[in-house]
């Protein structure tokens, strides 16, 4: 089992900052990729921004020039730098890991999700 525990969401005013963690934990051989997804009620969950092990990353056209994914060493936990935040980007962001478990099963976890808003 993989765990993806988020954390850092909240309230915050549009032009403002915020940063959002995503650490894993549980029988964890190697994390191949590590993303972002937002989802708002009604709405498809779209991805937000990712990065490979080998420190790759792509972003939605949306989020480019304002986000910044980034990870540690180990890869075990993930972060999401969201500057100059607008009103739209307010979501529900749920954190996203693909890898394999300690027994070479390939998993694709997700976390629970952590509400970010943004305020006009």
């Amino acid at each position: 089992q993989v765990q993806l525990v988020e954390s850092g969401g909240g309230l915050v005013q549009a032009g403002g900052s915020l940063t959002i963690s995503c650490a894993a934990s549980g029988r964890i051989f190697s994390i191949n990729a590590m993303g972002w997804y937002r989802q708002v009620p009604g709405k498809q969950r779209e991805l937000v921004a990712a990065r490979t092990s080998g420190g790759s990353t792509n972003y939605a056209d949306s989020v480019k020039g304002r986000f910044t994914i980034s990870a540690d060493n180990a890869m075990n936990t993930v972060y999401l730098q969201m500057n100059s935040l607008k009103p739209e980007d307010t979501a529900v962001y749920y954190c996203n890991a693909l890898g394999y478990s300690d027994d070479l099963t390939p998993f694709d976890s997700w976390g629970q999700g952590t509400q970010v808003t943004v305020s006009s």
